[in-house]
C-alpha cells in the first residue's frame, strides 16, 4: 500500500473507548460475528470499486454545499487539494471497515478519525484553514448516503440477493457503529 498522509492507522494514542465498551455499542447495532463475516465477504467484493464509491462520496461533498463547506475556508472556497486528501484517507477507513478486526487498535484508531472532525484536531492533519469542525449532526447525517451508495456495488458481483441483503445490512451497522463511537470525541461528559 502507498503511504497515504497522515493515514495513520496503529500509530495513535490510546482512545478513551475500551473492549467493554464497544461490544455494548456493537449490540446496540446489532452487529454480530456473522456481520462482521459478511463486511470481510463485502470488502472484497467491493475492492475493485473504491475509487468509483470515493468518487460517487466526493459528489456528495462538492454538490451539497452544506456538507463541502466543511472541506473549505470561512469565506466558502473549496479547499481541493484537502478534499482530495481526505478521500484517500476515506478509502483507507472503507477498507479498514472491510477487513481489520475491531480491537484496540482499530477503537484507537476511530477516536483518532473523530477528533479530526471536532475543533480538537480539524485541519492539523492536513495544515489546512478549513472551518475548524464539523458538527456532529452532519456526521449522523452522512450516514446515510455512505450506507446506500454502496448498495448497487454489491449487487453486481453475482451474489444472491441473501447475500446482497446481509453485506449491506452489515455495512449499515458498521457505519453506524462507527459514528456512534465518534460521537465519544463530540459529548464525553454524555457518553
Amino acid at each position: 500500500m502507498a503511504t497515504i498522509p497522515g493515514y495513520d492507522y496503529g500509530r495513535v494514542g490510546p482512545g478513551p473507548i475500551n473492549l467493554e465498551d464497544l461490544e455494548k455499542v456493537k449490540a446496540s447495532v446489532l452487529f454480530t460475528d456473522a456481520d462482521a463475516a459478511a463486511l470481510r465477504s463485502a470488502g472484497e467484493l467491493l475492492e475493485p470499486h473504491v475509487e468509483q464509491i470515493l468518487e460517487v462520496w466526493h459528489g456528495f461533498l462538492t454538490t451539497h454545499p452544506l456538507l463541502g463547506a466543511y472541506f473549505g475556508t470561512a469565506d466558502g472556497r473549496l479547499l481541493e487539494p484537502y478534499l482530495a486528501r481526505t478521500l484517500r484517507r476515506f478509502g483507507e477507513w472503507f477498507r479498514d471497515s472491510c477487513r481489520r478486526p475491531y480491537d484496540q487498535a482499530w477503537l484507537d484508531y476511530q477516536n483518532e478519525i473523530a477528533l479530526r472532525h471536532t475543533p480538537t484536531r480539524k485541519n492539523m492533519t492536513d495544515g489546512v484553514d478549513a472551518l475548524p469542525h464539523v458538527p456532529l449532526r452532519y456526521l449522523v447525517g452522512f450516514i446515510y448516503p455512505v450506507t446506500m451508495s454502496v448498495r448497487p456495488y454489491l449487487a453486481t458481483g453475482g451474489r444472491s440477493a441473501e447475500e446482497v441483503d446481509a453485506m449491506f445490512a452489515a455495512w449499515f451497522k458498521s457505519v453506524t457503529l462507527q459514528v456512534a463511537l465518534w460521537t465519544q470525541a463530540y459529548a464525553p461528559e454524555l457518553w
